[in-house]
């Protein structure tokens, strides 16, 4: 069998980590990346791989067996993943929970009847996060579910800040509470609040000239993203943000606490955690994992939107079943 041929979709953080996360997969290659800029801008790190705007996407229908598409969930994916499905098997980071039913509907209707396979929601929350939830729901029915984020990057947050006026550059972290984190694995099951559960940390480059107080103020009651939270606000230097805030780290956790027993006599926790150097290079290695999947999917025409819900951990190796038994199981 032959590798499986990829495109990647946008060349921003995540599309330079599917790059990456490619190179780690020899049943993978590279064959093209699509950009809405202009393609002589971008540099990539492979050899022999075409840039091409995004416009020239049909030109490789048939030379490419999965498009991962890495734009972003707020305007990109919504309208992208749809018109990709269209001509491509796909595979994307769509992350905004709230609209993933409305999403997955969408890209259902386009990928079905044009015969491809599009798994939707794929990273790690929701995607890794999303499946430790459900299969800890189906073992544990009498527990409560928590979810701790952090310590790492939110990119959202951080756009936010960098909207503030008076703000030249900004970063914000997403820290749990390791008090509420201590008391979850105890397994009292506390009911904890938005605010007892995560801090919010930003760093902040001002412009010259402009009043600290006035961005700290607006920071801290931004509605949606700060204001339930308790958040702290660093004015830092051009050269100290360079030095100690260039990278996005991320991480969480997932944890279910429950009981068992005739009495409910018997505490039970399961817990799953991830501690990520880069956010956006963990969510590539994710999303080129459910790229072989689709690539098999579509080979046994099993057609259409799926989730991280319907796919089955063996389609997601290289490996053989036999392989897999013999070494995992």
């Amino acid at each position: 069998m032959g590798k499986i041929k990829i495109g990647i979709v946008g060349y921003g953080n995540l599309g330079r980590g599917v790059e990456y996360a490619i190179r780690q997969n020899p049943d993978m290659e590279l064959v093209a990346v699509f950009t809405r800029r202009q393609p002589g801008d971008i540099s990539l790190k492979t050899s022999g791989v075409a840039v091409c705007h995004y416009d020239e996407m049909k030109q490789y229908v048939g030379k490419i067996d999965v498009m991962v598409l890495c734009g972003g969930s707020a305007t990109d994916l919504i309208v992208q993943a749809p018109d990709v499905a269209k001509m491509f098997n796909t595979v994307d980071s769509f992350d905004t929970h709230a609209r993933i039913p409305e999403f997955y509907s969408l890209v259902d209707a386009a990928a079905k009847p044009t015969k491809h396979v599009s798994i939707i929601s794929v990273g790690w929350d929701p995607g890794m996060f999303s499946i430790t939830r459900l299969y800890n729901n189906c073992i544990l029915p009498d527990a409560k579910d928590y979810t701790f984020w952090g310590k790492g990057v939110s990119q959202g947050h951080s756009d936010a800040i960098r909207r503030v006026e008076g703000v030249k550059n900004g970063k914000q972290y997403t820290v749990p509470v390791e008090s509420a984190v201590e008391q979850v694995r105890t397994g009292s099951n506390p009911e904890l609040t938005t605010r007892q559960k995560h801090t919010r940390v930003c760093y902040v480059v001002a412009q010259p000239g402009a009043e600290l107080a006035r961005i700290e103020s607006e920071i801290k009651n931004m509605p949606n993203y700060f204001a339930d939270y308790d958040t702290f606000v660093n004015f830092i230097s051009d050269e100290e943000f360079e030095k100690n805030h260039n990278t996005m780290p991320h991480g969480g956790f997932v944890i279910r606490s429950g009981f068992t027993g005739e009495n409910r006599e018997n505490k039970q926790l399961i817990e799953y955690s991830l501690k990520l150097d880069s956010n956006p290079e963990f969510t590539s290695s994710v999303l080129v994992a459910y790229a072989r999947a689709a690539y098999k999917l579509a080979n046994e025409a099993s057609y259409g939107a799926k989730t991280v819900f319907d796919i089955a951990p063996a389609l997601l190796s290289p490996m053989s079943n036999e392989a897999l038994r013999e070494q995992f199981l």
